[in-house]
């Protein structure tokens, strides 16, 4: 199984486009067929596939998310427990809560499939560096990309699934 690990750098809230890191590690990869998982392994962002055609999409998005969920210091939050982390603390994992954490997309001759305007971005709802993990699944017979036999067998190897370490990722073929 093929695995990676991204770090990208946020400064603040927003949308972070790393669609051609995505795209070069699964090159890079030798994997021309499979399942790309991407996972984010934090509690105050998420993870989406949108458009890339016009910055002004991410800055709608990051806005609407803003005011659809302000800081806890804005009176319509004065209900928030959770608030000694800081006041965008509790929003961001709302907001993580409302949006995906991973992500599964194809890949097909050996790059993932994405639409014309599609990119792959990381959603800060905070400021800090946040590790996102990557993974094709490789063939359990030794291969280097899963068949349609092994998919209808499931992802196995030793005779176990596999599964996440400590609930940290998964990755697998569906």
């Amino acid at each position: 199984m093929a695995q990676n690990e991204f770090h990208l750098t946020t400064s603040g809230p927003g949308l972070y486009e790393f669609t051609e890191k995505v795209m070069r590690w699964v090159a890079d990869s030798g994997q021309s067929e499979g399942l790309l998982t991407l996972f984010v392994r934090h509690t105050s962002c998420s993870l989406l596939i949108q458009e890339n055609a016009d910055p002004e999409v991410q800055g709608d998005l990051t806005a609407f998310f803003a005011r659809l969920v302000p800081p806890s210091t804005d009176p319509s939050m004065s209900y928030l427990r959770h608030t000694y982390e800081g006041p965008d603390d509790m929003p961001a994992h709302i907001k993580a809560a409302l949006l995906p954490v991973s992500l599964s997309i194809p890949v097909w001759r050996g790059l993932p499939v994405l639409g014309t305007w599609q990119g792959i971005y990381l959603f800060e709802h905070r400021c800090k560096l946040t590790p996102i993990i990557a993974g094709i699944p490789e063939d359990p017979r030794g291969g280097r990309s899963m068949t349609n036999a092994a998919k209808n067998q499931g992802l196995r190897k030793n005779g176990r699934e596999r599964r996440a370490i400590g609930g940290k990722f998964a990755v697998g073929i569906k």
